[in-house]
């Protein structure tokens, strides 16, 4: 029989054997709480996605671009610099895919504003200026 420093061969292969045991029962049980700890969070189904304007300062006609992954009501609002709504561009229910809102900028004064997109469970901004 093999003895290497004082252990025979059968003991050292055990130790090995459990030890794999044990790294092996660790990873289940940490890939377990994994998949219930992400039970809780939000599905990215649930979102629109509202992109920035291509230029900023804008000047006369704006394009301002959301998609959805499903079918809901969207309102897509523009506030001022203290974030009081000023105007709603567009309140409808859209189908999935992206959409494109027009506006023209040069009916407003030049500063900055904000555009916004709510839906039942969300609202997003971002910032633009206006400079005609």
């Amino acid at each position: 029989m093999i003895v290497l420093m004082g252990y025979s061969i059968t003991k050292v292969l055990l130790g090995i054997l459990y030890v794999s045991i044990v790294l092996l029962i660790l990873t289940i049980v940490y890939k377990k709480i994994l998949v219930k700890l992400k039970k809780g969070q939000a599905d990215p189904q649930d979102f629109c996605i509202l992109y920035s304007l291509e230029k900023n300062p804008v000047q006369g006609e704006i394009e301002f671009y959301f998609t959805t992954k499903t079918t809901r009501n969207i309102t897509l609002q523009l506030l001022q610099a203290d974030m009081t709504i000023f105007k709603n561009l567009f309140e409808k229910e859209v189908k999935e895919g992206g959409q494109i809102v027009r506006f023209d900028s040069t009916t407003i004064a030049n500063g900055d504003y904000f555009f916004q997109l709510v839906t039942e469970n969300q609202k997003t901004m971002k910032k633009f200026t206006v400079l005609n």
